[in-house]
């Protein structure tokens, strides 16, 4: 099973695109962010053509996620319990979905920017994290067995070694200790950063801003992750940054990150 997570940056206008490389590299699951369009936008019969089925949630905003599965999307929830809003009163933004898939319950998770360290939405950042936390670690501590993986774009570079330029960084949001902190909550609550010892240089990102010539010069940021639970971790057996599908014409800001699985359970 090949399991990846794509910030698409818009899935209406890269719906050939994405589709087009899930079938060139024999993607079996695809967890997707930042769609930014609501369910009754979403392309769903470019997917539908290729054998995928979608399961999307969308507000027509700058958020919006969608699984694509071609080998079953069973249980979809929309969002989690406890997620917090962006301001009182309103409704939770579309930045969750979670699916089961042959037996993988498969999260797409579009974490908040945070925008500024002094901006109420770097609040509603850490809020947001630690409400998934306490849903997630929940969730494992009640099946330590489960198959389970949180995919998608965190917005947080844990280590120094995620960003191009640690003092680039310096006072801004992605970097700061509460967040590398809300960040290390998953990892103490007992799921892996799966791919880390499939992508270990330094200089290997999956966001590259289109601004100042950041990708042709490798100035990127580590910010998409698929943290597993143990159980889904001992099937990893390879994983990797596709960072052509970055280099292509048209593309997003982000590349994909890819999880080969071995067989396993299937339900």
């Amino acid at each position: 099973m090949r399991l990846a997570t794509w910030n698409v940056n818009s899935i209406r206008a890269r719906s050939e695109q994405v589709v087009s490389w899930m079938t060139r590299h024999a993607i079996d699951v695809l967890a997707m962010q930042e769609t930014k369009c609501r369910d009754d936008q979403f392309p769903v019969m470019s997917f539908l053509a290729e054998g995928y089925d979608v399961a999307m949630y969308g507000d027509g905003g700058y958020n919006g996620v969608a699984i694509a599965s071609r080998v079953g999307l069973d249980d979809v929830h929309r969002g989690f319990d406890g997620q917090p809003s962006r301001a009182p009163g309103e409704e939770p933004e579309a930045r969750a979905i979670s699916a089961t898939c042959a037996g993988v319950r498969v999260w797409s998770l579009y974490v908040p920017n945070g925008r500024a360290v002094d901006d109420p939405h770097y609040r509603y950042k850490l809020e947001w994290l630690s409400a998934l936390a306490g849903v997630t670690k929940l969730e494992l501590g009640h099946d330590p067995a489960a198959q389970i993986a949180l995919a998608g774009d965190w917005n947080v570079a844990p280590t120094d070694r995620d960003v191009w330029d640690r003092a680039f960084f310096e006072g801004r949001t992605h970097v700061t200790e509460p967040e590398r902190a809300a960040f290390n909550e998953f990892l103490r609550g007992g799921y892996l950063d799966s791919a880390a010892g499939f992508t270990p240089a330094e200089d290997e990102y999956t966001f590259w801003d289109y601004t100042a010539g950041r990708f042709a010069k490798n100035e990127g940021m580590r910010i998409d992750y698929a943290l597993c639970s143990p159980a889904l971790d001992d099937r990893v057996f390879d994983a990797f940054i596709d960072r052509d599908a970055r280099a292509a014409a048209g593309a997003s800001d982000h590349a994909p990150l890819v999880l080969d699985l071995s067989t396993g359970f299937d339900s």
